[in-house]
């Protein structure tokens, strides 16, 4: 059962239907950024989002965000809510699961065992989740193929929401946690910003130098590397649509210029927005296997 508000436009598109996973997009238009009533899914889903942002709320002081750069997890007949900060809305790929396919992540109950419910993705996990995507609405790659993608894909998203070694300190890690949300969020709704270490500091509400430590014990790399991976993730959808000129994406990400933007994907994804807008054709798949063995033979340089 689920419920929603109607000042939320959901739009569904079922994309592939296989007994254990079950593939689609989603997309929700709200005219405002209040918290939607509790609902809850009869499956498990990981929520990839491709454009916009969201927040799910499971309980008091309990959120996390979802933006093109992370993976959120749902588990089965756990109640949330959903908000959208700004009223931006979002667009996401949805992978719906059985407990079979990943039983050494879940409980019996579908909850996630050692799982954060969101984790940053990886650049070939971004990669894969838009590329799989395409492919998926052209409907020209057989089921077999999209089985293997989409499994492929759970497992990385799977693998970002794993949790490390727990803080001793719980309540100071919670303060922290909440610090380094406010953030992402604020990140999130103005990614092309020229954002300043003493403005994210004051979002905050901490000083430049320990949010700076904060961030990085939390997120696991530097403020600049985040908001940087977040314009990237942001623009991926545009390079991979095909329909808008390379420069102007950059300028609208935040970029100060076209090659600025190609150096910066390139080093983050591997190969150069053009090259990969190329393999976004119908054998593109194979063609982003060859350009993420490449990246991981040969990591980017720093």
């Amino acid at each position: 059962m689920q419920r929603r508000p109607a000042a939320v436009e959901v739009t569904r598109k079922p994309l592939f239907m296989g007994e254990a996973l079950q593939i689609g997009t989603v997309e929700m238009r709200p005219s405002s950024d209040a918290c939607g009533d509790i609902e809850w899914q009869s499956s498990n889903v990981v929520v990839l989002p491709l454009s916009g942002l969201f927040s799910k709320h499971d309980g008091p002081n309990r959120h996390v965000l979802g933006t093109p750069s992370h993976a959120v997890f749902v588990a089965a007949e756990m109640p949330y809510r959903i908000g959208f900060p700004g009223a931006i809305g979002d667009r996401a790929l949805a992978l719906r699961f059985e407990e079979t396919l990943a039983p050494e992540r879940l409980d019996r109950r579908g909850e996630g065992v050692d799982l954060a419910p969101h984790g940053l993705l990886s650049a070939e996990a971004m990669m894969l989740r838009n590329l799989l995507r395409l492919r998926l609405e052209r409907g020209d790659a057989e089921e077999l193929e999209i089985e293997a993608l989409g499994l492929e894909l759970l497992d990385a998203a799977l693998e970002s929401m794993r949790i490390g070694r727990a803080p001793r300190r719980r309540s100071v890690h919670l303060r922290r946690a909440r610090a380094v949300a406010r953030v992402k969020q604020a990140v999130a709704l103005a990614p092309s910003e020229r954002w300043r270490l003493a403005g994210l500091a004051d979002v905050a509400c901490l000083s430049p130098f320990h949010l700076c430590r904060v961030f990085r014990e939390i997120v696991g790399c530097s403020i600049y590397d985040y908001v940087l991976q977040e314009r990237l993730a942001h623009a991926l959808e545009a390079v991979l649509d095909g329909g808008e000129d390379l420069t102007g994406i950059a300028l609208e990400a935040g970029f100060a210029s076209h090659s600025h933007f190609t150096a910066r994907f390139r080093r983050f994804f591997g190969c150069t927005p053009a090259a990969l807008r190329r393999a976004a054709t119908a054998g593109g798949i194979a063609e982003l296997r060859r350009i993420m063995t490449a990246r991981r033979s040969h990591p980017p340089l720093e």
